[in-house]
């Protein structure tokens, strides 16, 4: 599988309740669970008016499918090349 960013422009969320953030988890879950293995969530950021999430999938179409079944929108799709972390600069 490969790793993906997604942006999601979602005007509010950095306001919503813990109550609603749940409910998107749900939602989020639930399409995961339809799909099946061909697509994890691994977490998400909450930020102003974006969240940015972080999803192993076989495709871009997944994680479009995912989109669609769970009724989150997409703003942008990024492959993730690489990840560094500080440990890194001791190799």
């Amino acid at each position: 599988m490969k790793r993906y960013m997604i942006e999601r422009d979602i005007a509010g969320i950095g306001d919503f309740s813990m109550t609603e953030l749940c409910g998107a988890a749900r939602a989020s879950n639930q399409a995961l669970a339809t799909i099946g293995s061909a697509i994890q969530w691994q977490h998400s950021y909450v930020a102003g008016d974006k969240t940015f999430c972080v999803y192993l999938a076989e495709s871009e179409d997944d994680i479009q499918k995912h989109s669609s079944l769970s009724g989150i929108p997409v703003s942008r799709i990024t492959e993730i090349s690489q990840i560094i972390v500080p440990v890194t600069a001791n190799n």
